[in-house]
């Protein structure tokens, strides 16, 4: 069983997917199609459990027909030789179970853990696909239940149905045993388990519908959780820590009203499967000592008979397991289904155009222009709209409206309940759809005459490289902080972070570059998070950089080294800056004015101060045009004594001779000769 963790294959874009390709990919056309899928990608550990499950249920099966013989043909026959070979037969068999057991054990915990981490991939490769639109189409909170939660229920659901296999197996072994003792008994016991299934059918539905509402209240509170732990700072900020906390305290209450809920249902099946599972014991003991009262049982048969009735609850028990699991992964595979169905909305040209290298990128919307070679700085009054020209020159498509949840209110019943989710499926595909027809259109944003949509997208990953406050730190090493796909030379990342001014980052982690960083950089102050995802994206070294607000969370002189570094670091390659700060205009070769997200004025920052009222008012917030003047007249003269490149790193200086490390990807770590 060398085959952990699970492959699955990446997904393809619709251009690229071939009938092979597509059919490793998960059956979506239902919950229920889906769950079988999952299934059929580890058979062989069910059928594993199946083979050795057998053997383990064996001792309980067979082993009343033993001790009946034992009785029969040992004790009431007075043979001590008989009582020693039944005794002998039944050892054997329990010590083979107990010795088969292990390996039982083992393939299911094979099985548990491949659909866990298959799932787990799934959820990582789709959201790796569909990249910033998956936020627009589903709730995070959503997304990371699925990755959870979800996927342990799968694990548990390919447990019990190997065990069921095995049960089922040994039940029909039973039912063998009695008939060729007792037709009305075998009949009676081999109609046990289907009656007490369907007597326990009609819980299933309530329960069902209890557990979708408990699974839904549950990623709400994990979107919910997620946000306080995002926007913290924010919250401490604005002393809105209480109000989200009791946001957070009330959802927690609807998440445990629901599951009280549900764990009543549940404990009713299975009290259901407990009673009748009782009642069957009772019944068949009663009817076998009637049978021996008449002489047509023995004695050794009467206790095989009891034996075979109480082994009989361990299988019933196991299909009203199997039952439950059942409903509760339909429930996860909805909500998994909705988000492995989702399809990103690019799709490749059919004939491609290669972006020309050092040219002019126009946007149509807003009549920007950026030239070759030059550091533009565009300024807003809205941040919006230079965010949004951001995303235009990335060819990343907008959010325009808050995620579609996936699934139906919560008390939502009925008729209504269905109209609902089929609404909110309409409303999901409707989305989608409109993001397939943004994408295959004209897109508006040409490099060198070239449309972004007429070129692959990779390429427009490639060569231009957008970065904004969202962008995600990772935990990890500072290393692949900084250098992801292990490219640079310690030279190219030291460089990277002096660029950035983010050389105390470095010096506040242990290790060095081998130093560890939390999730999201918790560990980093606001600054440094900024300045440690500028960092990456200057070592990336794009042939076009796209920079939104990357100075926003940093002091008037750290901001100063950063706007001097990055000009001349920059200098001959193009770099697009939003911001309106003066440390950063002062450096710019050419400022854009956008009003009513369109171009309204050109030109250097000095030009602009002097001939447009509105820059003024957007650059030094509605000061007098002389105080405007001022004021860019400071900035010119901001403190810049921090030499480019010559941050205080402990590594040796970018340019020492002995620093020829190479960066690696992994957990080699950077070391000084």
């Amino acid at each position: 069983m060398h085959d952990f963790p699970p492959d699955v294959a990446p997904y393809p874009t619709r251009t690229e997917a071939t009938p092979s390709a597509r059919g490793d990919h998960p059956d979506t056309r239902s919950p229920s199609r889906f769950l079988i899928w999952l299934l059929g990608k580890q058979a062989y550990a069910m059928v594993g459990m199946f083979v050795t499950g057998m053997l383990v249920f064996l001792p309980g099966a067979a082993g009343p027909y033993f001790v009946g013989r034992a009785v029969d043909e040992g004790i009431v026959a007075g043979s001590g030789s008989g009582l020693l070979t039944w005794s002998l037969i039944l050892l054997g068999i329990i010590a083979a179970a107990a010795s088969v057991g292990v390996l039982m054990h083992t393939y299911a915990v094979h099985g548990w853990l491949h659909a866990l981490y298959r799932t787990t991939k799934l959820v990582t490769r789709k959201t790796t696909q569909m990249g910033h639109v998956l936020p627009q189409r589903m709730p995070t909170g959503e997304i990371l239940s699925v990755s959870s939660s979800d996927a342990d229920k799968y694990g548990a659901l390919s447990e019990v149905v190997g065990r069921a296999a095995a049960a089922l197996f040994a039940y029909f072994v039973v039912v063998g045993l009695v008939l060729s003792t007792s037709v009305p008994l075998g009949l009676l016991t081999l109609a046990a388990g289907p009656v007490l299934v369907f007597i326990a059918t009609p819980l299933l539905r309530p329960l069902h519908r209890r557990q979708a509402t408990e699974r839904s209240r549950s990623s709400e509170l994990t979107s919910l959780a997620t946000d306080i732990v995002a926007g913290l700072r924010i919250l401490r900020g604005i002393g809105g820590e209480g109000t989200f906390g009791r946001n957070y305290a009330r959802q927690s209450q609807l998440v445990r009203q629901a599951g009280v809920a549900a764990g009543i249902w549940q404990g009713a099946v299975e009290a259901v499967g407990t009673l009748f599972s009782g009642l069957f014991l009772v019944t068949l003991t009663w009817f076998g000592t009637r049978l021996v009262a008449r002489g047509e049982l023995s004695v050794g048969e009467l206790i095989s008979f009891f034996g075979y009735a109480v082994f009989m609850v361990v299988p019933i028990y196991t299909f009203f397991e199997l039952v439950q699991k059942w409903v509760q992964s339909l429930v996860s595979a909805r909500k998994t289904v909705a988000l492995l169905e989702q399809e990103p909305p690019w799709e490749e040209p059919h004939t491609t155009q290669r972006l020309p290298a050092g040219a002019t990128i126009h946007d149509e919307a807003t009549g920007f222009t950026a030239h070759p070679g030059e550091l533009t700085v565009v300024v807003s009054a809205v941040p919006d709209d230079s965010a949004a020209l951001a995303d235009r020159l990335g060819r990343y498509l907008p959010s325009e409206a808050e995620p579609v949840p996936a699934e139906l209110e919560d008390g939502v019943k009925g008729r209504r309940a269905k109209q609902t989710r089929a609404e909110r499926l309409a409303a999901r595909r409707a989305q989608a759809e409109k993001d397939r027809q943004r994408a295959r259109r004209r897109w508006g944003v040409t490099v060198g005459g070239v449309d972004l949509s007429q070129a692959r997208l990779s390429e427009v990953r490639e060569r231009i490289l957008v970065s904004d406050t969202a962008s995600m730190v990772f935990g990890g090493t500072l290393q692949q902080a900084v250098d992801p796909h292990g490219r640079l030379s310690r030279a190219e990342a030291e460089q990277a972070l002096v660029v950035a001014s983010a050389e105390d980052v470095f010096d506040s982690l242990p290790g060095g570059w081998q130093g560890h960083l939390d999730e999201r950089g918790r560990g980093l102050s606001g600054g440094q998070r900024q300045r440690l995802v500028l960092a990456r994206a200057v070592a990336a070294d794009p042939d076009v950089l796209v920079l939104v607000e990357p100075t926003s969370a940093v002091d008037a002189h750290t901001e100063a080294r950063i706007a001097e570094r990055l000009a001349a670091h920059r200098q001959g390659r193009t770099t697009v800056i939003t911001s309106v700060s003066p440390l950063l205009l002062h450096h710019a070769d050419r400022v854009v004015l956008l009003s009513d997200a369109h171009v309204a004025a050109e030109g250097t920052h000095a030009g602009l101060l002097a001939t447009s009222s509105a820059y003024r008012r957007v650059v030094v917030r509605g000061m007098e045009d002389e105080t405007g003047e001022a004021a860019g007249h400071a900035a010119s003269e901001a403190p810049s004594e921090v030499a480019h490149g010559t941050g205080p790193l402990h590594l040796g200086s970018p340019g020492h001779p002995d620093t020829q490390t190479i960066i690696r990807e992994g957990t080699q770590e950077v070391t000084d000769d």
